[in-house]
């Protein structure tokens, strides 16, 4: 983002169909916010979403638009048959992991790059994966399969081969749920989280995914993923509030103790963990420390008290937009048919297991 015009909003918004209303239009042209996320109702085919993303960019003065979405694999995959490929859950990478770490690493980051390429292809710039929560016994199955493994080693091989894969397709990934959400019992879709693990276990278990990846990113010379906050109260560390809004979270555990210092967006601001009106829990989110908060819904109302709260991009976050923009540093010299052969046949042959 190098033009001289105002700064964005900091806030990313969704819509509510496969084309803008003219009301949606007038709104995102008067908050100019940093980007869009797009959900299955958003998506109808190829055509129809390079037209909207299309549309959605003709709203905002800024150069670099993100374009979110989110494609896991198994449950949460906003694109299917029949004009895309279904991918496998996350957890299916772990358990090839369980007999070759190299193999499930190939094809983790095999099947991020084939998913890029479709997203990249309709202008699809940006994915909310990878997961890096660990899987416990207790784990909810909000998270379930979509986690890789219960090893943080293996989490966080699998998570840095799904970005490589990400950013030979040209996608920038965004690392979730910031600081682990493995321990939560409950949804925070529809209900508060609360983690009484103490803050050493924590920092030994559950934030070593996350902090071996930021890590390695500076070795691998890969663009710095996003970060997206998980909306849980950690007792041991901050009991009156979540991760997306509490101060000593974001500061002391995601940016020194864990080392992160990419993007930072909340989860969405419409789940039921969190409370108040919409324009309290963007600034409560952003004075937190979050660059740029998220509201999926496309409920107009609720985006106008949300951009109320928001404040333009600051200077931090965009210097880390900046540093996130996939560099499209390598491709493979494999045919993309070739390769969904090849990873096809390989995860088969574990499933049949």
């Amino acid at each position: 983002m190098t033009n001289d015009l105002p700064l964005p909003k900091s806030v990313i918004f969704g819509c509510s169909g496969t084309a803008l209303t003219s009301e949606e239009i007038d709104l995102y042209k008067r908050t100019q916010p940093l980007g869009f996320i797009l959900f299955s109702r958003n998506c109808d085919n190829p055509m129809q979403i390079e037209s909207l993303i299309s549309q959605l960019k003709s709203c905002v003065n800024h150069e670099y638009v993100p374009i979110l979405i989110d494609q896991e694999g198994g449950r949460v995959a906003r694109l299917g048959l029949p004009h895309w490929r279904q991918y496998p859950p996350p957890a299916v990478f772990g358990k090839i992991a369980d007999d070759d770490l190299d193999l499930a690493t190939w094809c983790a980051e095999t099947n991020a790059y084939l998913m890029g390429i479709e997203l990249i292809r309709m202008g699809i710039n940006v994915n909310c994966a990878p997961i890096l929560d660990l899987s416990f016994p207790e784990t909810h199955p909000i998270i379930g399969d979509r986690a890789f493994h219960e090893s943080p080693e293996i989490v966080t091989a699998l998570g840095l081969s799904v970005l490589r894969g990400f950013e030979k397709a040209g996608v920038t990934g965004v690392i979730k749920h910031l600081p682990g959400h493995g321990r939560a019992l409950v949804d925070s879709h529809e209900s508060l989280p609360r983690i009484q693990t103490s803050e050493e276990e924590l920092n030994e278990v559950d934030f070593l995914p996350f902090k071996g990846i930021c890590n390695h990113i500076l070795y691998e010379n890969l663009s710095y993923p996003w970060g997206m906050t998980a909306h849980i109260v950690y007792d041991a560390i901050d009991e009156k509030a979540p991760a997306t809004q509490s101060y000593n979270i974001i500061q002391k555990v995601i940016r020194d103790e864990i080392g992160f210092n990419g993007l930072l967006i909340s989860d969405c601001l419409t789940m039921k963990a969190l409370s108040g009106p919409f324009q309290e829990r963007a600034a409560a989110s952003i004075e937190a420390g979050c660059d740029v908060v998220l509201h999926c819904s496309g409920n107009l109302e609720e985006m106008i008290d949300v951009a109320v709260g928001c404040p333009p991009l600051s200077a931090d976050a965009l210097e880390r937009l900046n540093a996130s923009v996939a560099k499209v540093i390598s491709h493979t010299e494999e045919s993309e048919p070739a390769l969904v052969e090849k990873l096809t046949l390989h995860i088969k042959s574990y499933l049949e297991k």
